[in-house]
């Protein structure tokens, strides 16, 4: 039923190193949450009781079934988009068309190779949580329901990232079509309690708060977490969700299977010239030869002028990513606008402003905005690659600073619409007078000014940030030949950068805003996470700034987060962001440095072509 790309997929994965690494990083992982897990819990100065062990093992199961569901979620509808994408952008997915496998065969098979990793090291995990049973604290239905949320979970997201990707025809499209529909499903399932009450009344008999559970993930895994005393008297909400989610499975690959040979070839029409039955050459003299084959070679269309910079001018004047990039712009505005509306009823909500109220509508905004940039930035460099042109570009007499700067302009421009809408939030929030506490009577200006400061700290991190990904890309990009990994490596990244910070600011507030109880866990994540990124920065071709940028990075993400956050515990007011941001700022202007100064000055050195003379 999975025909040969599958079986092919089921051959080759066990024999990846990566395969290997993958699978002990996550066991790592979770060993350094179980020392987080008891610190937190019980301590390492005496022994536990059975309360508390049974405390532990809940804690535990909790963290790891969380983090490991917001992984699924994303990485699943990445590397099912990154893995069709990838194929059309070698020109290999029509190959597929004309063998004579069926179009199930093929929609599946890429489906489920491209899960089969994530399904290995998901089944890894497994073992572990069935352990967690000996500690006490769970039930074993708990386990089995926690399973099938997160099996079904990377079904249904992998089937949208790859339905996306059978659609659209550019990578960039795909991958940001995935992240952005996800994010927009995730919304609306949240707005379902309080929108299907408004909609069919309170009286309608439907118990919205199980629709809720059934549609979002993050609710139906709590609902496992925190089950009633006397049970769900029911389908509980775990296993309705993963019937749900195997819903949207079958109807989403059948309508992928339905529409393969529609929307593949994407239908754009192959201009040929008409020749005629007599020779057209005959009967013209020399000078006419010359003009009518110059005529006959030329391109077709209306001949347009190119710029100084001919990458500049591709980058902004042509299709380079696809011919219909409103409507991912028209998608990213739709996300935004919830979390807009999220974070501003929060901040006139009647019962008060919660703590750190900015960072409910900056924080989702900046870390969608900045995997939109990072996609853009690395599907640049690998769509001339799978395509061919980058090899050929690369031997005409465009600079290196033709080449970087042309492709970082052309990243700022296309993404111009990502870039500002975190930037306009900060500056709002400074009105409200979110980042210092001002009097209740105060006018917006003069809230406004006494957190220009820290609004002024705020933007410097974020444009530092989105610079920092757009180098990123471009960077891994480059120096990374296979393009599916070049995708996952540059937004894992970034990713991990994100998810592992707010993982941080989870276990300080789970601790009671205590860092120094925390310590020894987070030495282990900045170590792994200090670790991945010299992988990721310098990996094959290892360089000294490249390292130390590595380091300074993840030490400088995490100072900022607890100086911010712990700085002032059980307040409602942040510190000053000045000195945290300024570390930031440096750190990760240090490694933008790292990253451009060979690709300007040893541009051939850095893609990898030739050696350094040192090296020789």
């Amino acid at each position: 039923m999975l025909g040969p790309i599958f079986a092919r997929e089921l051959t080759t994965v066990p024999r990846r190193a990566s395969h290997y690494a993958a699978r002990a990083g996550v066991l790592g992982l979770i060993g350094v949450l179980g020392a987080t897990a008891w610190q937190a819990t019980v301590g390492f100065t005496r022994d536990a009781t059975l309360g508390e062990t049974a405390r532990f093992g809940l804690l535990l199961f909790q963290i790891i079934v969380f983090v490991e569901l917001v992984l699924l979620i994303f990485f699943a509808a990445l590397s099912a988009a990154s893995s069709v994408s990838q194929e059309k952008d070698r020109r290999t997915f029509l190959l597929l068309l004309i063998t004579d496998m069926r179009d199930s065969e093929i929609v599946l098979g890429k489906l489920f190779g491209s899960l089969l990793p994530i399904g290995v090291l998901l089944t890894v995990t497994l073992p572990v949580l069935a352990m967690l049973l000996l500690l006490g604290g769970i039930d074993p239905a708990q386990v089995w329901q926690a399973a099938a949320v997160m099996f079904t979970t990377a079904f249904a997201s992998g089937s949208l990232g790859g339905v996306v990707a059978l659609w659209r025809e550019r990578t960039f499209q795909a991958l940001a079509l995935s992240v952005l529909f996800l994010a927009l499903y995730l919304s609306l399932a949240q707005a379902i309690p309080a929108v299907g009450p408004m909609l069919l009344g309170d009286d309608s008999g439907v118990s919205w708060n199980y629709v809720h559970a059934c549609l979002d993930p993050f609710t139906a895994m709590r609902a496992v977490l925190d089950p009633p005393p006397d049970g769900f008297g029911g389908l509980a909400p775990a296993y309705g969700y993963a019937l749900t989610m195997l819903g949207f499975f079958a109807l989403l690959n059948a309508f992928g299977t339905w529409k393969l040979r529609v929307w593949n070839p994407s239908g754009e029409p192959i201009m040929q010239r008409e020749k005629s039955a007599a020779d057209p050459e005959a009967d013209l003299t020399i000078e006419q030869l010359k003009d009518f084959r110059a005529k006959a070679h030329a391109a077709p269309g209306q001949v347009r002028a190119v710029w100084e910079n001919p990458v500049v001018w591709r980058e902004i004047r042509t299709f380079a990513y696809g011919r219909r990039p409103l409507l991912v712009k028209f998608a990213y505005f739709v996300v935004l606008a919830f979390i807009v509306y999220y974070s501003v009823s929060l901040i006139y909500s009647p019962a008060g402003r919660p703590p750190f109220a900015a960072a409910y509508g900056l924080v989702p905004a900046a870390v969608l905005s900045l995997l939109l940039v990072a996609a853009q930035a690395v599907t640049s460099v690998t769509g001339e690659r799978d395509g061919g042109t980058l090899d050929v570009l690369l031997v005409t007499d465009v600079s290196p600073y033709e080449f970087v700067f042309g492709k970082l302009f052309g990243v700022l421009y296309n993404t111009k619409e990502y870039l500002l809408p975190p930037l306009i939030l900060a500056i709002y929030f400074a009105f409200e007078g979110l980042y210092t506490r001002t009097s209740p009577g105060a006018t917006s200006a003069e809230r406004f000014l006494a957190n220009l400061g820290p609004l002024v700290s705020v933007l410097v991190g974020m444009v530092v940030l989105f610079a920092f990904v757009m180098a990123l890309g471009l960077h891994v990009a480059l120096r990374v030949v296979n393009s599916r990994l070049a995708v996952v490596n540059t937004l894992g990244t970034v990713f991990f950068l994100s998810v592992g910070t707010l993982i941080c600011i989870y276990l300080i507030v789970i601790n009671g805003g205590s860092f120094a109880n925390q310590w020894l866990s987070f030495i282990a994540f900045l170590v792994l996470g200090i670790g991945g990124l010299v992988w990721v920065l310098s990996g094959d071709r290892p360089s000294a700034a490249l390292t130390l940028g590595s380091v300074l990075c993840p030490l400088a993400m995490f100072y900022c987060v607890t100086n911010v956050i712990i700085a002032r515990p059980g307040t409602d007011e942040s510190a000053d962001p000045l000195v945290p941001f300024a570390a930031l700022a440096v750190a990760f202007g240090f490694t933008i440095s790292a990253i451009m100064v060979p690709l300007l000055s040893e541009f051939d050195v850095a893609l990898g072509r030739t050696t350094a003379a040192s090296e020789e």
